[in-house]
């Protein structure tokens, strides 16, 4: 499957951003250009489902942490979707499972991140 990317506005502070097939080295500026601008727009709340994703690399992991790197200073949160082993497997060998929460759901992942209130 080729590289899909769509996201979703949940509500003022809260973003879903759907990644599918292989996410890295070519499709990850993609990735990281649509997060950047999520953040941007003042999203503190963001959900990466990569439930559709077939493969991700150390591109995709560095996208994901500097997301984190910039919503904390706000006071937010990033939290994943992740239903593949293959790629669950690659942030606990890792560590990063330690970084971001990561749910079998995107209701789960957005009742977590809907949790963690920002810090006004």
């Amino acid at each position: 499957m080729n590289f899909q990317i769509s996201d979703q506005e949940i509500d003022a502070d809260t973003h879903v951003i759907e990644l599918g097939g292989e996410i890295d080295l070519y499709t990850a500026p993609e990735f990281k250009e649509r997060m950047a601008e999520i953040i941007d727009e003042g999203k503190t709340r963001v959900v990466v489902d990569l439930s559709q994703a077939t493969f991700i690399d150390s591109t995709t992991l560095g996208v994901l942490v500097g997301g984190v790197k910039r919503l904390r200073p706000a006071g937010g949160s990033l939290a994943l979707v992740c239903t593949d082993d293959n790629i669950t497997k690659i942030f606990e060998i890792t560590g990063l499972d330690r970084v971001f929460p990561i749910h079998d759901s995107r209701d789960e992942a957005l009742a977590a991140v809907g949790d963690a209130e920002p810090s006004a």
